[in-house]
């Protein structure tokens, strides 16, 4: 690493947020699989996006079919599969984007790697969905491959899930319905003068 130096570039952030009229972050999407999170994000994007935001959703499995798609989902995978991201994410904001990131992101280790490297632009939004209602919801038929030991290193049936301890935002999506959730996310990058 002694021989790479990071170039500046010749426009900067600063210009960036004044072109784009907004802030940049990280939106930290992370719970269960089928809690909800990739269809809040897309939620909060297109309302980003009706402000005239500039901003962007990087999402697991998309993610996988690409940047990813050379990592399992053991532990030191789903280790790898985060560092990748938060990397990503970070040089999107370095863009002036506002990213999204919609991942299980199950260890608390890694969140916090991402919020260190992302400092005050990092936004964790814990989407808390019970096991029970994720399992019958279960719109890619996961939890039943899982359950009957198809897919080993499933989170929250075979893998820990590490829930945040003290998220930005804490989206009880047992008694919130998708716009309110999404609007909750809004508010939040409001109160953060994310946006106006």
């Amino acid at each position: 690493m002694n021989n790479i130096v990071w170039h500046k570039t010749s426009v900067t952030l600063a210009e960036r947020i004044g072109s784009n009229g907004h802030n940049p972050c990280i939106i930290w999407y992370t719970g269960l699989s089928g809690s909800g999170k990739s269809t809040i994000a897309n939620v909060v994007d297109r309302k980003l996006y009706e402000r005239g935001c500039h901003s962007y959703v990087l999402d697991g499995d998309n993610v996988r079919h690409g940047l990813n798609k050379d990592l399992g989902f053991d532990d030191v995978s789903r280790v790898e599969n985060i560092r990748r991201i938060t990397e990503v994410a970070n040089l999107m904001t370095d863009a002036g984007l506002i990213v999204g990131t919609a991942f299980i992101s199950p260890f608390m280790a890694d969140r916090e790697q991402a919020r260190k490297l992302a400092a005050s632009r990092f936004i964790e939004v814990y989407v808390d969905t019970p096991l029970a209602v994720c399992e019958q919801r279960d719109p890619k038929g996961l939890y039943k491959k899982a359950r009957a030991g198809d897919i080993p290193h499933f989170t929250g049936i075979s893998s820990p899930y590490e829930p945040p301890v003290m998220p930005e935002v804490h989206l009880r999506t047992a008694s919130l319905n998708v716009e309110e959730a999404a609007e909750q996310v809004i508010q939040a990058l409001i109160e953060k003068d994310i946006i106006s």
